[in-house]
């Protein structure tokens, strides 16, 4: 695990400033303390900062081919790199490390492009080839690793696993770009392949990137992606005995490491499954550790001692105040682009426990998304048997001026808020789910943006998103639907993004065996009944678990890691909040109604509204701004 960076000169064979490569490799030392590296030659530079977890004595990068004609920076872990490395000595090559990076150069020599199907883990990688005169770049298929890159206005492509480290290089202009600001506001992140830059790019999960020296820079190639055929013939048992074996195989390939190992206890579904499945297969009690709240209402340590009680873990907990707001701007330095899941305060603060005593993590991310956890899910099938029952025209001639109407109650539970409810029956069910995730949603965004910011959008709208995504799925079952677009966007955009910046921050590798992705695409041949039944979501992950663990952790009310925005707002935040919003670098650049926020805030303060959610995302793009140096002068997004 580590931070990889670097430039490659796209039109000839200029020789990398050092400097600049120093500057960009050290801009992510936390991603990698243990040791650093620069390689330079003519056209091509790469740096590296190494957390070493495999292959301590050998493993450093660059990481070289016999005769240094190919050379490669990697970030991540392939799980499966001994069995590679066997069928590739079956090919006649020579291994000279034990490490899962000279596994991905062979790959390279033998399959070029083609590596990335023989890959299993998550990895972000680039390899320069002398010999093709080419750089290749690939993410892996879920977007666990991140990978960033953009071209210089005098033909260098840079790249790096943060973007900070792209800025670092000084070449690059800060143009904002309204469609990432729009996309923001819209999902609370900005989604791939977008960044806050109108000039920097991510790299899309499942994607890679040939570029050759000499001719213009091409589109990424989507080399996998997932297809729920919902085919598999199976009853309930045994299809929970098959998920039992994925799950205990997953688990085990991630339980490779010469460091302190652990994992992440929430008292959740998904990372009690995976802490129960490490203590059956390791005779040595399990690290775990949960983050507690001071607030009863947020609180899961309860249900995390349960199985730490049941497994005999190594159990460590600690309990966040539920005033711990003081990250704000800390998370937007971790983050180079504006984030507003508040969630990545308590994910920062487990992670911060973690290190404490392990250098690597398992986690239960990514098992709502192939598997079926989210409660929107079960609100979404529900108004999707609603919406079939009527002609879209009908609908929207109807529930949408009953929406109008109906008066706005976000302090209801979901089921009873009619408007909500009218205005998804009026959409199609890419529109209602782009609205179910909205963070700040369509009347509000189009309130809050100015005239001026409207005009630079043109017109775009951040549902195309979805749409793009929805084209793709090939699926006319529901909740395949909404899964598949999970998938694509929140789990890497917003989970994914989350647990990184969270976890390298402090120089901790979390690994994610519900995102092994044999195990995601075997679950996509699940018929949908077996994911969501009734009121049930994960019904046959929970099957599976039964004789794992107890039923109070099983089949609880789903809690979630949140943290109490509202209060927060309305109380110790609320003068630093109404500073921001209104004098701070957010109100300097043009794009937002003043009288719509001053609305917000009176109405939030008050306790006429609930307004946190929206305040927030406004909160965390005010802190981007300021992160970037953006205050004094903002930024313009670009026409």
């Amino acid at each position: 695990m580590c931070g990889i960076t670097g430039l490659f000169d796209t039109r000839g064979q200029r020789l990398p400033e050092r400097d600049r490569l120093h500057r960009m490799n050290e801009s992510q030392h936390h991603r990698g303390p243990d040791e650093g590296d620069l390689h330079i030659e003519p056209g091509v530079g790469f740096g590296h900062r190494r957390l070493s977890v495999i292959d301590i004595a050998t493993g450093q990068q660059p990481i070289f081919n016999d005769d240094k004609s190919v050379a490669l920076v990697f970030n991540g872990e392939v799980y499966n790199y001994l069995e590679l490395m066997d069928e590739l000595r079956g090919h006649g090559y020579v291994f000279r490390t034990k490490s899962d990076s000279e596994a991905i150069v062979r790959a390279w020599e033998h399959w070029g492009e083609d590596c990335v199907h023989h890959l299993r883990g998550m990895f972000a990688f680039m390899i320069h080839d002398r010999r093709r005169d080419c750089l290749f770049m690939a993410r892996d298929r879920l977007g666990v690793k991140p990978l960033h890159y953009a071209v210089t206005e005098d033909g260098w492509l840079l790249f790096g696993s943060e973007l900070k480290s792209l800025m670092a290089h000084g070449g690059l202009r800060q143009e904002i770009d309204p469609r990432a600001v729009e996309a923001y506001f819209a999902l609370g992140y900005v989604p791939d392949p977008w960044t806050i830059y109108r000039h920097a790019k991510k790299l899309a999960p499942g994607h890679r990137l040939l570029v050759k020296r000499g001719q213009p820079l091409g589109e990424p190639n989507r080399y996998w992606d997932i297809h729920f055929t919902l085919d598999a013939k199976l009853d309930e048992q045994e299809a929970a005995e098959e998920m039992r074996r994925r799950l205990t195989e997953s688990v085990k390939l991630r339980m490779k490491a010469e460091v302190p190992l652990g994992a992440f206890l929430s008292g959740g579904v998904d990372s009690s499954a995976v802490v129960a499945a490490m203590a059956q297969l390791d005779g040595q009690p399990v690290n775990t550790c949960s983050i507690g709240f001071d607030d009863p209402k947020f609180n899961e340590t309860e249900f995390a001692q349960m199985v730490a009680d049941r497994y005999q873990t190594n159990h460590r907990v600690e309990t966040v105040n539920s005033d711990d707001f003081g990250l704000v701007d800390l998370l937007a330095h971790l983050y180079d682009e504006p984030f507003a899941d508040s969630s990545a305060i308590p994910t920062y603060r487990v992670c911060e426990l973690a290190r404490k005593h392990v250098t690597v993590a398992l986690s239960g991310d990514g098992g709502d998304e192939s598997l079926g956890g989210y409660r929107r899910y079960k609100m979404h099938l529900m108004e999707e048997r609603m919406r079939s029952a009527f002609p879209l025209a009908l609908r929207k001639g109807v529930f949408g001026p009953l929406a109008k109407l109906y008066p706005k109650a976000d302090w209801a539970p979901r089921v009873f808020r009619a408007k909500t409810t009218f205005q998804a029956i009026a959409r199609n069910s890419v529109d209602a789910y782009f609205n179910t995730m909205g963070l700040v949603r369509d009347p509000l965004r189009q309130a809050l943006f100015s005239d001026t910011f409207k005009r630079e959008l043109q017109g775009w709208h951040a549902s195309d998103v979805f749409h793009q995504h929805a084209r793709r799925a090939n699926t006319d079952d529901p909740l395949a639907l909404i899964q598949y677009l999970d998938i694509h966007t929140y789990l890497p955009g917003d989970i994914n993004t989350k647990v990184d910046r969270a976890s390298m921050a402090h120089s901790l590798e979390v690994r994610e065996p519900l995102m092994d992705h044999p195990l995601v695409e075997w679950a996509a041949t699940l018929p949908s009944g077996l994911k969501l039944r009734g009121q049930e979501g994960k019904y046959i992950f929970k099957k599976a678990l039964e004789p794992m663990l107890p039923n109070d952790v099983l089949y609880r009310p789903k809690m979630g890691f949140a943290v109490p925005l509202a209060r927060w707002l309305r109380g110790p935040l609320r003068e630093q909040t109404r500073q921001a919003l209104q004098h701070g670098a957010l109100a300097q650049t043009g794009w937002f109604n003043a009288a719509t926020i001053a609305r917000l805030l009176d109405q939030h303060e008050r306790g006429a509204m609930d307004h946190a959610q929206p305040l927030w995302v406004l909160l965390m793009f005010d802190a981007f701004l300021r992160n970037a140096g953006l205050g004094a002068a903002p930024a313009r997004a670009a026409a």
